[in-house]
């Protein structure tokens, strides 16, 4: 089964966070990814840029609107994802347990539902 691990964690730019963190923070994550490789269930993994230069598109009235900036007023935000392949949820909540940033902010753990491969849409499971 297929879980996407979303790191939630406090917004903080790279000079707020300073050189020493952020580079214990990338070699923290490097050795989680290589990790999750070596066991054979990473499928993949994005950091995203800070949610300032998030643009959210929006079109509940049917009238198309771009925000600049993220959607949600909060103090965390959605940092990156990794999506994993692996048995069952326990297996995806004891990964999710060892992703660093679990020590400064939350990782939720989604079942994906479908995904788009080779041209196509497979899955379909919703609950």
């Amino acid at each position: 089964m297929r879980y996407a691990l979303l790191l939630h964690y406090p917004e903080m730019s790279a000079a707020e966070l300073g050189p020493e963190a952020l580079a214990e923070g990338m070699r923290e994550f490097d050795v989680y990814a290589k990790a999750l490789d070596a066991a054979g269930v990473l499928r993949s993994a994005e950091v995203l840029q800070q949610s300032d230069l998030t643009t959210t598109v929006t079109a509940h009235d049917g009238t198309l609107r771009v925000q600049d900036g993220p959607f949600a007023d909060t103090k965390e935000q959605l940092g990156g994802t990794f999506v994993i392949e692996v048995d069952d949820l326990d297996a995806a909540i004891a990964w999710a347990g060892r992703a660093p940033s679990v020590a400064w902010g939350a990782v939720e753990v989604r079942p994906v539902g479908t995904r788009f491969v080779d041209g196509g849409w497979t899955g379909f499971d919703y609950r």
